[in-house]
């Protein structure tokens, strides 16, 4: 890697710290030349600190270690992202990350309509709604929901209107996460399941 370490910052780069499998931005630090070696020798982040003014493995007292997946700089080659896997907690206050939200896995959209139907299925207010009237009826309703969808989604592959294709696949993929949730899981489960498999 070409890092230009010289370009300002008396010698330091940024280092954004990136969870590996959840995508979500854990810190920033930030790296000289030694710090970079160091990260690459240890495989685990290494940055200088600007107030101790010396080399810091990122765990080292704590035992949080942020373990190097991948490296890459930006186009400028003055910034570093580093994917990693988190042990533990990353910031030193004791959150997932340093500005103290979560480290979930998110899968954008899909993951708040998995929040909507949850709610849908949980509030009182909303008993008539769809989704809750689906609930109320119970897993077999669910089910054979599902499989109408995809008996649709069937038909619409072997015809040319790619907008019923495209909202039938909607339609299923909306009924799989009911489905889900009405068995006790999320997508969660299902991606560590492909995880598995790959």
């Amino acid at each position: 890697m070409n890092i230009d370490f010289n370009k300002n910052n008396n010698g330091l780069v940024p280092a954004i710290i990136q969870d590996a499998k959840t995508k979500s931005v854990l810190m920033l630090g930030y790296m000289n030349s030694a710090a970079f070696a160091k990260t690459v020798e240890l495989n685990k982040v290494t940055f200088f600190s600007r107030t101790k003014n010396r080399l810091w493995t990122k765990g080292e007292e704590s035992g949080n270690f942020l373990n190097v997946v991948s490296m890459k700089n930006d186009c400028d080659n003055d910034t570093l992202l580093i994917q990693v896997n988190p042990v533990g907690p990353t910031c030193h206050k004791g959150t997932d990350t340093c500005w103290g939200e979560k480290n979930n896995q998110s899968f954008g959209f899909l993951t708040e309509l998995e929040a909507v139907i949850k709610s849908r299925r949980e509030d009182a207010n909303t008993k008539k709604s769809y989704v809750a009237s689906l609930f109320e009826k119970g897993i077999n309703k669910i089910a054979q929901k599902v499989g109408e969808e995809a008996i649709e989604i069937v038909i619409e592959a072997k015809d040319d209107n790619d907008d019923l294709f495209l909202n039938e696949g909607a339609d299923l993929l909306f009924h799989y996460l009911i489905l889900l949730q009405a068995k006790g899981y999320t997508l969660k489960d299902i991606v560590e399941v492909l995880e598995g498999r790959h």
